[in-house]
């Protein structure tokens, strides 16, 4: 099983506003703006249906970042790593 290192703290990404070069703030996983209850429901289940080509078979994780200077909204896919058991 892959997890995000962004979602679960285990890492932190520095991105800057393709704009106004101000540092973006990651705003989580785009699927978590679908509506009221995609937060809670299976994070592998939603990959596939959220209409990006192969992040679940990429393992990656879409996330939203976003510039409070200029508002401008950028999607980074992250990564995932493996999950140690």
């Amino acid at each position: 099983m892959s997890i995000c290192p962004l979602c679960n703290g285990i890492e932190s990404m520095s991105i800057n506003c393709d704009q106004c070069n101000l540092p973006m703030e990651d705003k989580g996983r785009i699927m978590d703006y679908f509506d009221d209850y995609s937060a809670y429901l299976d994070i592998d289940g939603m990959k596939l249906f959220n209409g990006i080509a192969d992040d679940a078979r990429n393992k990656q994780c879409p996330h939203v970042f976003y510039c409070s200077q200029c508002h401008t909204e950028k999607t980074m896919f992250i990564q995932e790593i493996e999950e140690a058991h």
